[in-house]
């Protein structure tokens, strides 16, 4: 039986994998962004990364920078900046419980996701806190530790 999914409406785009492992995500916001036309298409074909990308509060604004989005062929007379700083659209009271967050010491924004919703393309950002080294080798341990007992469980079921 094939999994369906969580939100009909909603197509994801790209998902930083690597945010949940060099991360801390204590805090998550849905926010709009402001695109072209050209980078909703590349964007619509996939055409995205989103690994080295960031966000920013400048001047009660948050823009997510270093967010690569490559060029869409068919726009050869208005081609956009492929890493061009991106303005996101929250509430006023989200931006400030963001910037007092990021004030404080090692909170980050980054995004963790680009999805359509109902048309739209939104942005997953989260506040994260570094992980040390230790934190990353603690969480592998407990992951392949968590996919042997699954192992284990299944080899039980089957009778071996």
């Amino acid at each position: 039986m094939a999994k369906t999914d969580k939100n009909p409406g909603e197509k994801l785009v790209v998902k930083n994998r690597r945010a949940t492992f060099d991360y801390d995500i204590d805090d998550v916001f849905e926010a709009g962004i402001v695109l072209v036309g050209s980078e909703v298409k590349s964007m619509r074909e996939g055409r995205v990364e989103i690994v080295d990308a960031f966000a920013s509060v400048d001047r009660g604004e948050v823009w997510l920078k270093q967010l690569h989005i490559g060029p869409f062929e068919r726009a050869a007379a208005f081609p956009h900046d492929i890493r061009r700083a991106r303005k996101l659209l929250l509430h006023k009271n989200e931006i400030v419980r963001i910037e007092r967050a990021l004030t404080r010491e090692g909170y980050t924004l980054i995004p963790l996701r680009l999805y359509l919703k109902e048309g739209r393309v939104k942005v997953e950002v989260g506040l994260a806190r570094g992980k040390k080294l230790h934190d990353k080798r603690a969480d592998m341990a407990k992951k392949t530790a968590d996919r042997e007992a699954r192992a284990a469980i299944g080899r039980g079921r089957k009778g071996a």
